[in-house]
């Protein structure tokens, strides 16, 4: 059941303009911005975050659409910092090698029986920093390809779009977002599909999602290879192994202090790589957002970065329901939850999304201008990625959607459904 919608006129504080308030939205001013951003951004906390705070709002003031005069010098500085970043990436590979080589060194000279021990803990340590390939997520649902073979042709279809090969496996959980990652040795595609995300989409829309998430395959992003993206990996997984101990004992204030070093230099290093890929990571996702228009229209592609604007309200929207459901089913001489009772929350939800009204989808635009990269921390900011959508010509959709394969569609996700809205209903919801 959707909410009721009422608009009440009053006039602005500050200019006198009307208001237009929805009860469930934050009431605002079209012609002076009074209130479109009530709640300040947090503060990111941490010297590596403030400087990545700080490189990303330089990144996504230069990131507006259009041509720019010195095209030339920038793509030959991009090639220069891509080639750099490789190195780098090399580098930080070589740190595993030279740990391996040292261990086996240590046994074979052996050092009166000192080499050996030496050895274990020096390839303990290679092997804790080795490079990692990724591994499909943990949480949610698989869906396997022949329990899903009109989901799965559909994602074969746009990626023929986006001039790649399909996935091998796809996952689907409660995260409002979506993504596509290479998993082990054999390279096994992944995509993750957020039910939060993909329940709130219109038909052209997923198609549109999709076409996004398979371009970065279409496109070549650089920061998905093997080479850079195991070489983050390892950088992140080295932070994590050396952070320091909170309210340490004496040892391990020793410990915190030894690491210290170590600590800086992977600091740095993941700061480097960083601002070497920022351009080509994101030029690879404005490609996308064009794979997104291609497959599912620029119409579909510019309503898909509207939506994801919602992520605060979808989460509130998910956690609410959820407590609703979980007291009604749990109301005393009713029977068990059943999966059908679960599976309401997503319809709630739609129904929720599909009655925002447009000024609400208007002020989030202006706050995601407003904070420019805070509106999502990995991607160029989105109201950048609307305006490049919108600034050249549309396309239509390569890939349109029909009612039938929707349904088989949805009756293909039914179970992933019923269980993740049952999960969330049962342990609620941490966006």
């Amino acid at each position: 059941m959707s909410a009721v919608v009422t608009d009440v006129s009053r006039p602005c504080p500050r200019c006198g303009a009307t208001l237009w308030s929805d009860p469930r939205f934050t009431s605002w001013c079209g012609e002076c911005d009074w209130n479109v951003d009530p709640l300040a951004p947090e503060e990111t906390s941490g010297r590596t975050a403030g400087h990545a705070l700080t490189a990303g709002a330089r990144r996504g003031d230069d990131s507006s659409p259009g041509p720019r005069h010195d095209e030339g010098s920038a793509h030959t500085l991009s090639r220069l910092s891509l080639i750099t970043a490789y190195a780098v990436a090399m580098a930080v590979h070589g740190v595993t090698v030279v740990l391996a080589a040292s261990a086996v060194w240590c046994v074979v000279r052996g050092w009166g029986g000192l080499g050996a021990p030496l050895g274990v803990v020096l390839m303990f340590l290679a092997w804790t920093v080795r490079p990692r390939l990724g591994r499909p997520p943990r949480d949610g649902q698989v869906i396997v390809r022949d329990g899903a073979p009109v989901l799965y042709g559909l994602v074969d279809e746009v990626a023929e779009v986006a001039g790649t090969r399909g996935v091998d496996v796809i996952v689907v959980d409660t995260d409002f977002n979506a993504g596509v990652q290479t998993c082990g040795v054999r390279g096994r595609r992944v995509l993750t599909l957020g039910l939060p995300l993909w329940e709130v989409l219109g038909p052209q829309e997923r198609i549109a999602l999709l076409g996004h998430e398979l371009g970065h395959y279409g496109n070549g992003d650089t920061r998905r290879g093997i080479l850079l993206g195991t070489a983050l990996r390892s950088l992140h997984h080295w932070r994590y192994f050396l952070a320091p101990t909170p309210d340490p004992a004496p040892v391990e204030m020793l410990v915190n202090l030894l690491y210290l070093g170590p600590r800086v230099l992977v600091r740095g290093v993941l700061l480097l790589l960083d601002r070497l890929t920022a351009n080509a990571g994101r030029h690879a996702e404005y490609e996308a957002d064009v794979f997104a228009s291609r497959a599912g229209s620029t119409e579909a592609a510019v309503r898909l970065m509207d939506r994801i604007l919602l992520d605060e309200p979808v989460s509130t929207i998910v956690r609410r329901e959820a407590q609703r459901l979980e007291r009604e089913l749990r109301r005393p001489g009713r029977k068990k939850e059943t999966g059908q009772d679960a599976s309401r929350l997503w319809e709630i939800l739609a129904d929720e999304v599909r009655a925002v009204p447009e000024h609400e989808y208007e002020r989030r635009r202006r706050v995601s201008a407003a904070r420019k990269h805070r509106a999502d921390d990995s991607h160029p900011p989105t109201h950048l990625r609307r305006r490049r959508l919108l600034s050249g010509d549309p396309l239509t959709a390569a890939v349109v959607a029909d009612d039938a394969r929707e349904e088989r569609v949805s009756r293909e996700l039914a179970d992933a459904r019923r269980l993740l809205a049952a999960e969330i209903i049962r342990d609620g919801y941490a966006d």
